[in-house]
């Protein structure tokens, strides 16, 4: 398998800078590990603040004439690199298991939701219209006008290391922007093969830059360098804090995918095995490992009990292996950081009165893996009920009353995604409303989709992705007074 993503054109380990390839000045590199067996599968640059100042220089230079393009000329390119996208599916889901340990389907699944976001915003780029005003004045008349913002600074993370570049980049491009993206150092591989698919789709060289190195110095540049008119990041909230006021120094447009805490409600009237299937989905894709992933469940008395059993059962029944391993449901997780993160929060809960009804320790084939876990009787005082576990613990809390169960969902500061479950047509009405998230699952565990905004509220970030919405913050509004027009009185 190894020589199979080392032999693709697109398994890249250099800087892709103004449409070359090129090593960090320092002739430093950093290791990149399979997180599944601990091996390192190659190399890449250790950049910094320089190498990411020239591809900032890079980009703005390629600017100038990028942004006159024609909404045509650009989502002809679009379409481009969406078709190459799916021809190379397999070789860049192979690159993307390798590096980040999820199982080759839901590699799969990343890839064509990448290859969706871009032909979304190629068919946006026509999209991007302007407004006349009804003027008060007889010899006036007043435009809106949108028109790239202009070089774009984008970080992603880890966890989809090739579909959250593809949120960024796609509505940078159908704009008109250029953009310098910085991926994360332990999944780089995903983000520096868009290099060579944006080469290839004809895109000009500088519209689109890959820098890996340093996260404190690459970001630190992206932040202060006033040719960077916007800053896009996915990520924690922690972080997200430190770079939104590293960019009021300039005052950036800034947009801002960040940390969740999704609730998971079950109503005694819900369909239990449906629940229990969107539970699934909702808590274990990706080894629990995404921003939108179920962190608590609450279950109303009536059906707690069967609920659990229910769950527990399904969780069990989960296959834990290598990415590349047929019939793989479960991966490892990135890293023993993360394992250790699990093993706290589990110790916690169980230290404080939960109950572990299946899993609760590292799985047999050790390394990053850990078993996927339920636990019973959670309550308000473990630490889970406040911080995001990003892995493989389905904590379940019970609850009484409708209004209790909207109480405990909106009870946290963050405000991402949130999934509940019921068959009383008011009900879905009164409490969707009530959720304070920007995502609301009802009777559905996976949601997301590139024709609808994906995003939250609070400190769960600010801006959208996706959906007609996601290019918005990708553009600025002008206004045009028109004067002199010399009409005749009436």
């Amino acid at each position: 398998m190894q020589q199979d993503f080392r032999d693709s054109s697109l398994f890249r380990q250099q800087l892709h800078i103004a449409g070359g390839w090129l090593d960090a000045r320092s002739g430093k590199t950093l290791d990149v590990e399979d997180p599944a067996t601990g091996k390192v599968i190659g190399k890449i640059p250790n950049a910094g603040a320089a190498e990411t100042r020239q591809a900032i220089e890079a980009a703005h230079e390629a600017f100038r004439s990028f942004s006159r393009t024609t909404a045509a000329e650009r989502a002809e390119m679009l379409r481009r690199l969406h078709q190459l996208i799916l021809d190379n599916r397999e070789a860049l889901a192979r690159i993307l298991t390798m590096e980040q340990g999820k199982p080759l389907a839901e590699a799969r699944g990343e890839v064509g939701m990448s290859a969706a976001y871009v032909l979304w915003f190629a068919e946006e780029a026509r999209r991007i219209y302007g407004e006349i005003i009804p003027s008060p004045w007889r010899d006036r008349r007043l435009l809106a006008t949108r028109q790239p913002v202009g070089v774009v600074g984008a970080i992603t993370p880890w966890n989809f290391p090739s579909s959250m570049l593809a949120r960024k980049i796609a509505p940078a491009l159908a704009a008109g922007c250029t953009i310098v993206c910085k991926p994360a150092t332990q999944t780089p591989y995903s983000g520096l093969a868009w290099g060579e698919l944006c080469l290839q789709a004809g895109f000009p060289a500088g519209v689109v830059n890959i820098v890996t190195g340093s996260a404190r110095e690459i970001g630190g540049e992206l932040t202060a360098n006033p040719l960077v008119r916007k800053i896009t990041f996915t990520g924690s909230t922690e972080v997200g804090k430190v770079l939104l006021g590293q960019a009021a120094g300039t005052v950036k447009k800034v947009s801002m995918e960040l940390g969740g805490n999704a609730p998971f409600i079950v109503f005694d009237d819900a369909d239990i095995d449906r629940a229990v299937e969107g539970g699934i989905n909702a808590k274990f894709r990706n080894t629990g490992q995404t921003c939108v992933c179920t962190n608590r469940f609450y279950v109303q008395a009536g059906v707690y009990d069967a609920f659990v059993e229910k769950l527990s059962a399904a969780t069990e029944r989960l296959r834990v292996g290598a990415g590349v391993d047929d019939g793989v449901e479960l991966g490892p997780l990135i890293d023993a950081n993360s394992v250790e993160k699990v093993e706290e929060l589990l110790t916690d809960a169980v230290d404080k009165g939960g109950r572990v009804v299946t899993g609760g320790q590292r799985h047999a084939l050790a390394g990053n893996f850990f078993e996927p876990t339920v636990i019973a009787d959670a309550s308000a005082g473990m630490r889970f009920s406040r911080e995001e576990i990003f892995g493989p613990l389905a904590p379940v809390f019970r609850f009484e009353t409708e209004d209790e169960a909207v109480r405990l969902a909106n009870d946290t500061e963050y405000g991402l995604a949130c999934y509940f479950y019921t068959r009383d047509l008011g009900r879905a009405f009164r409490v969707s409303e009530a959720l304070d998230y920007g995502i609301v699952g009802v009777n559905e565990g996976l949601v997301t989709t590139e024709v609808a905004p994906f995003g939250g509220v609070k400190e769960s970030g600010t801006g959208r992705e996706g959906s007609r919405h996601g290019i918005e913050d990708y553009l600025e509004v002008k206004y045009v007074c028109m004067g002199g027009l010399e009409f005749p009185a009436a």
